[in-house]
Protein backbone atom coordinates (compact mmCIF):
# COMPACT_ATOMS: atom_id res chain seq x y z
CA UNK A 1 0.00 0.00 0.00
CA UNK A 2 2.85 2.94 0.60
CA UNK A 3 4.75 1.43 -2.15
CA UNK A 4 1.10 2.29 -4.59
CA UNK A 5 1.10 5.16 -2.48
CA UNK A 6 4.49 6.31 -3.17
CA UNK A 7 4.72 5.55 -7.10
CA UNK A 8 1.57 7.75 -7.14
CA UNK A 9 2.84 10.47 -4.95
CA UNK A 10 5.80 10.29 -7.66
CA UNK A 11 3.68 10.15 -10.94
CA UNK A 12 1.92 13.32 -9.34
CA UNK A 13 4.66 15.27 -8.94
CA UNK A 14 6.14 14.32 -12.58
CA UNK A 15 2.90 14.87 -13.88
CA UNK A 16 2.97 18.65 -12.58
CA UNK A 17 6.10 19.20 -13.58
CA UNK A 18 5.76 18.67 -17.24
CA UNK A 19 2.60 20.66 -17.06
CA UNK A 20 4.63 23.22 -15.67
CA UNK A 21 7.20 22.91 -18.43
CA UNK A 22 5.02 22.45 -21.88
CA UNK A 23 2.58 24.66 -20.60
CA UNK A 24 4.09 28.11 -21.81
CA UNK A 25 5.29 26.36 -24.90
CA UNK A 26 1.45 25.71 -24.98
CA UNK A 27 0.21 28.89 -24.55
CA UNK A 28 2.45 30.83 -26.76
CA UNK A 29 1.62 28.61 -29.61
CA UNK A 30 -2.23 29.26 -29.26
CA UNK A 31 -1.66 32.48 -28.86
CA UNK A 32 -0.40 32.86 -32.21
CA UNK A 33 -3.66 31.93 -33.59
CA UNK A 34 -5.46 35.09 -32.06
CA UNK A 35 -6.52 38.08 -32.96
CA UNK A 36 -4.63 41.19 -30.90
CA UNK A 37 -8.22 41.66 -29.27
CA UNK A 38 -8.60 37.91 -28.36
CA UNK A 39 -4.86 38.67 -27.12
CA UNK A 40 -5.83 41.18 -24.52
CA UNK A 41 -9.06 39.38 -23.45
CA UNK A 42 -10.01 39.38 -19.81
CA UNK A 43 -11.22 36.36 -20.19
CA UNK A 44 -8.86 33.37 -20.47
CA UNK A 45 -9.16 31.43 -23.72
CA UNK A 46 -6.91 28.06 -23.82
CA UNK A 47 -8.78 25.90 -26.08
CA UNK A 48 -9.02 26.49 -29.87
CA UNK A 49 -12.16 26.02 -31.66
CA UNK A 50 -14.06 25.94 -28.37
CA UNK A 51 -12.65 29.87 -26.27
CA UNK A 52 -11.61 31.17 -29.63
CA UNK A 53 -12.03 30.60 -33.19
CA UNK A 54 -8.27 30.27 -34.79
CA UNK A 55 -6.94 32.70 -37.12
CA UNK A 56 -3.30 32.82 -39.12
CA UNK A 57 -3.39 36.79 -39.02
CA UNK A 58 -0.70 37.04 -36.54
CA UNK A 59 1.46 34.45 -39.00
CA UNK A 60 0.51 36.71 -41.66
CA UNK A 61 1.45 39.91 -40.28
CA UNK A 62 4.72 38.55 -38.25
CA UNK A 63 5.74 37.43 -42.02
CA UNK A 64 4.98 40.57 -43.61
CA UNK A 65 2.39 38.43 -45.68
CA UNK A 66 -0.19 41.44 -44.93
CA UNK A 67 -0.93 44.98 -46.09
CA UNK A 68 -0.58 46.27 -42.26
CA UNK A 69 2.61 44.32 -41.31
CA UNK A 70 5.41 46.37 -40.35
CA UNK A 71 8.86 47.00 -41.79
CA UNK A 72 9.82 45.15 -38.46
CA UNK A 73 7.49 42.28 -39.13
CA UNK A 74 9.16 41.72 -42.91
CA UNK A 75 12.69 41.67 -41.72
CA UNK A 76 11.96 37.76 -40.41
CA UNK A 77 13.37 36.28 -43.96
CA UNK A 78 16.63 38.67 -43.23
CA UNK A 79 17.26 37.68 -39.94
CA UNK A 80 16.34 33.96 -40.35
CA UNK A 81 19.32 34.28 -42.52
CA UNK A 82 21.46 36.38 -40.16
CA UNK A 83 20.77 33.90 -37.57
CA UNK A 84 21.32 30.50 -39.82
CA UNK A 85 24.86 32.25 -40.82
CA UNK A 86 25.94 33.03 -37.48
CA UNK A 87 25.19 29.73 -35.93
CA UNK A 88 26.02 27.27 -37.76
CA UNK A 89 29.35 29.07 -39.16
CA UNK A 90 30.01 29.89 -35.12
CA UNK A 91 28.91 26.38 -34.29
CA UNK A 92 31.64 25.25 -36.92
CA UNK A 93 34.69 27.40 -36.00
CA UNK A 94 33.88 26.43 -32.27
CA UNK A 95 34.23 22.77 -33.30
CA UNK A 96 37.47 23.11 -35.03
CA UNK A 97 39.10 24.77 -32.43
CA UNK A 98 37.63 23.17 -29.29
CA UNK A 99 38.31 20.14 -30.27
CA UNK A 100 41.99 20.58 -31.50
CA UNK A 101 41.82 22.27 -27.72
CA UNK A 102 40.54 19.48 -25.88
CA UNK A 103 42.58 17.29 -28.03
CA UNK A 104 46.18 18.78 -26.88
CA UNK A 105 45.02 18.58 -23.03
CA UNK A 106 44.51 15.11 -23.37
CA UNK A 107 47.60 13.91 -25.11
CA UNK A 108 50.58 16.67 -23.76
CA UNK A 109 51.23 18.44 -21.35
CA UNK A 110 52.54 21.99 -20.26
CA UNK A 111 55.38 22.10 -17.53
CA UNK A 112 54.35 23.19 -14.12
CA UNK A 113 50.90 24.07 -15.51
CA UNK A 114 48.79 21.13 -14.88
CA UNK A 115 46.26 20.21 -17.67
CA UNK A 116 43.41 19.82 -15.27
CA UNK A 117 44.16 23.59 -13.97
CA UNK A 118 44.46 24.87 -18.18
CA UNK A 119 40.85 22.78 -18.43
CA UNK A 120 39.24 24.41 -15.53
CA UNK A 121 40.53 27.96 -16.70
CA UNK A 122 38.72 27.42 -20.16
CA UNK A 123 35.64 25.97 -18.56
CA UNK A 124 35.36 29.04 -16.23
CA UNK A 125 35.07 31.20 -19.29
CA UNK A 126 31.81 30.14 -19.68
CA UNK A 127 30.76 31.13 -16.41
CA UNK A 128 30.95 34.49 -17.04
CA UNK A 129 27.56 36.20 -16.94
CA UNK A 130 27.33 37.39 -20.68
CA UNK A 131 26.41 40.69 -19.51
CA UNK A 132 30.02 41.08 -18.29
CA UNK A 133 31.47 40.61 -21.22
CA UNK A 134 29.00 42.89 -23.77
CA UNK A 135 30.36 45.60 -23.45
CA UNK A 136 33.45 44.93 -23.72
CA UNK A 137 32.90 42.95 -27.16
CA UNK A 138 30.83 46.12 -28.08
CA UNK A 139 34.25 48.57 -27.43
CA UNK A 140 36.23 46.04 -29.03
CA UNK A 141 34.26 45.62 -32.27
CA UNK A 142 32.97 49.64 -32.54
CA UNK A 143 37.01 50.65 -32.69
CA UNK A 144 37.64 47.55 -35.40
CA UNK A 145 34.64 48.66 -37.18
CA UNK A 146 32.72 45.60 -37.28
CA UNK A 147 29.70 45.94 -35.60
CA UNK A 148 26.32 44.75 -37.35
CA UNK A 149 27.96 42.17 -39.35
CA UNK A 150 27.81 38.82 -39.53
CA UNK A 151 31.27 37.79 -38.99
CA UNK A 152 31.32 39.82 -35.62
CA UNK A 153 28.52 37.26 -34.58
CA UNK A 154 30.22 34.30 -35.70
CA UNK A 155 33.74 35.29 -33.90
CA UNK A 156 31.70 36.08 -30.80
CA UNK A 157 29.33 32.46 -30.78
CA UNK A 158 32.64 30.36 -31.20
CA UNK A 159 34.08 32.18 -28.26
CA UNK A 160 31.43 31.74 -26.57
CA UNK A 161 31.00 27.67 -27.27
CA UNK A 162 34.71 27.00 -27.71
CA UNK A 163 34.86 26.34 -23.56
CA UNK A 164 31.63 24.07 -24.03
CA UNK A 165 32.86 22.16 -26.77
CA UNK A 166 36.35 21.57 -25.34
CA UNK A 167 34.41 19.77 -22.25
CA UNK A 168 32.43 17.63 -24.13
CA UNK A 169 35.35 16.38 -26.25
CA UNK A 170 37.56 15.75 -23.71
CA UNK A 171 36.98 12.60 -22.48
CA UNK A 172 35.97 11.27 -26.05
CA UNK A 173 39.67 11.91 -26.99
CA UNK A 174 40.42 10.46 -23.51
CA UNK A 175 38.93 7.43 -24.67
CA UNK A 176 40.85 6.70 -28.15
CA UNK A 177 43.83 4.36 -27.21
CA UNK A 178 46.90 6.18 -27.87
CA UNK A 179 48.67 3.64 -28.95
CA UNK A 180 46.73 3.32 -32.26
CA UNK A 181 48.47 7.12 -32.66
CA UNK A 182 51.80 5.75 -31.55
CA UNK A 183 51.75 3.24 -34.57
CA UNK A 184 50.40 4.98 -37.30
CA UNK A 185 53.38 7.42 -36.07
CA UNK A 186 55.34 4.73 -36.32
CA UNK A 187 54.45 4.18 -39.72
CA UNK A 188 55.62 7.79 -40.57
CA UNK A 189 52.58 9.83 -40.54
CA UNK A 190 52.15 13.06 -39.07
CA UNK A 191 50.73 14.24 -35.66
CA UNK A 192 48.00 16.46 -37.58
CA UNK A 193 47.60 13.63 -40.19
CA UNK A 194 47.05 11.17 -37.23
CA UNK A 195 43.94 13.97 -35.52
CA UNK A 196 42.42 14.08 -38.97
CA UNK A 197 42.67 10.93 -40.21
CA UNK A 198 42.38 8.48 -37.03
CA UNK A 199 41.09 10.74 -34.26
CA UNK A 200 38.85 12.72 -35.72
CA UNK A 201 36.56 9.61 -37.11
CA UNK A 202 36.53 7.97 -33.97
CA UNK A 203 34.77 10.53 -32.11
CA UNK A 204 32.45 11.67 -34.64
CA UNK A 205 29.24 11.43 -32.39
CA UNK A 206 30.65 13.43 -29.76
CA UNK A 207 31.86 15.97 -32.91
CA UNK A 208 27.89 16.29 -33.42
CA UNK A 209 26.53 16.43 -29.92
CA UNK A 210 29.26 19.06 -29.34
CA UNK A 211 27.90 21.33 -32.94
CA UNK A 212 24.02 20.76 -31.87
CA UNK A 213 24.90 22.21 -28.72
CA UNK A 214 26.85 25.02 -30.24
CA UNK A 215 23.96 25.68 -33.09
CA UNK A 216 21.53 25.45 -30.41
CA UNK A 217 23.01 28.10 -28.39
CA UNK A 218 24.00 30.54 -31.20
CA UNK A 219 20.37 30.20 -32.31
CA UNK A 220 19.08 31.15 -29.17
CA UNK A 221 21.43 34.21 -28.20
CA UNK A 222 19.99 37.60 -27.42
CA UNK A 223 22.19 39.60 -25.34
CA UNK A 224 25.11 39.56 -27.55
CA UNK A 225 23.37 40.29 -30.93
CA UNK A 226 21.19 43.16 -29.21
CA UNK A 227 24.58 44.60 -28.53
CA UNK A 228 26.23 43.73 -31.35
CA UNK A 229 23.75 44.32 -34.67
CA UNK A 230 21.41 46.69 -34.69
CA UNK A 231 20.03 45.95 -38.79
CA UNK A 232 21.86 44.54 -41.37
CA UNK A 233 22.90 41.46 -38.89
CA UNK A 234 20.04 41.53 -37.06
CA UNK A 235 19.49 37.86 -35.69
CA UNK A 236 15.96 36.32 -34.69
CA UNK A 237 15.69 36.99 -30.76
CA UNK A 238 16.45 40.53 -31.52
CA UNK A 239 13.83 40.57 -34.24
CA UNK A 240 11.21 39.29 -31.68
CA UNK A 241 12.25 41.54 -29.41
CA UNK A 242 11.36 44.49 -31.45
CA UNK A 243 7.63 43.61 -32.25
CA UNK A 244 6.36 46.50 -30.53
CA UNK A 245 4.38 48.96 -32.01
CA UNK A 246 2.71 52.82 -30.90
CA UNK A 247 0.32 50.81 -29.17
CA UNK A 248 2.51 48.24 -27.20
CA UNK A 249 3.76 44.75 -27.92
CA UNK A 250 2.22 42.90 -30.42
CA UNK A 251 2.16 39.53 -28.53
CA UNK A 252 0.13 37.60 -31.36
CA UNK A 253 3.22 38.59 -33.72
CA UNK A 254 5.30 37.56 -31.07
CA UNK A 255 3.87 34.55 -30.14
CA UNK A 256 3.78 33.20 -34.42
CA UNK A 257 7.78 34.21 -34.61
CA UNK A 258 8.52 32.48 -31.14
CA UNK A 259 6.80 29.60 -32.03
CA UNK A 260 8.82 30.15 -36.18
CA UNK A 261 12.20 29.93 -34.36
CA UNK A 262 11.38 26.99 -31.83
CA UNK A 263 10.55 24.60 -34.60
CA UNK A 264 13.59 24.10 -36.53
CA UNK A 265 15.26 23.26 -33.25
CA UNK A 266 12.69 21.17 -32.56
CA UNK A 267 12.55 19.43 -35.85
CA UNK A 268 16.35 19.09 -35.32
CA UNK A 269 16.30 17.26 -31.76
CA UNK A 270 13.92 15.28 -32.85
CA UNK A 271 15.24 13.71 -36.36
CA UNK A 272 18.94 13.33 -34.32
CA UNK A 273 17.72 12.46 -30.59
CA UNK A 274 19.29 8.98 -31.00
CA UNK A 275 22.58 10.21 -32.10
CA UNK A 276 22.51 12.74 -29.29
CA UNK A 277 22.00 9.96 -27.01
CA UNK A 278 24.80 8.16 -28.73
CA UNK A 279 27.69 10.78 -28.44
CA UNK A 280 26.40 11.54 -24.79
CA UNK A 281 27.24 8.05 -23.90
CA UNK A 282 29.91 7.19 -25.68
CA UNK A 283 31.39 9.89 -23.89
CA UNK A 284 30.42 8.63 -20.79
CA UNK A 285 31.55 5.11 -21.12
CA UNK A 286 34.93 4.12 -20.04
CA UNK A 287 36.79 0.92 -21.49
Amino acid sequence: MKRRLKNLLLMGLILIFVVVAIFPVYYMIVTSFKTQSEVYSIRPSLIPFVDYQPTLEAWRMAFGFNKQASGVSGQIFSATRNSLTDALFGALLSVLMGSAVAYGLTRFSYGRIKNENISFFILAQRMFPPVALAMPYYVLFLRAGMTDKNLTMVLVYAAMNIPLVTWMLSDFFKDVPVEIEEAAMVDGMSRIGIFFQIVVPMVVPGIFVAFLFSFAFSWNEFLYALTLTFNKAKTLPFQIAGMVSHSGPRYAEIAAQATYVMIPMLVIEIAANKYIVRGLSAGALKS
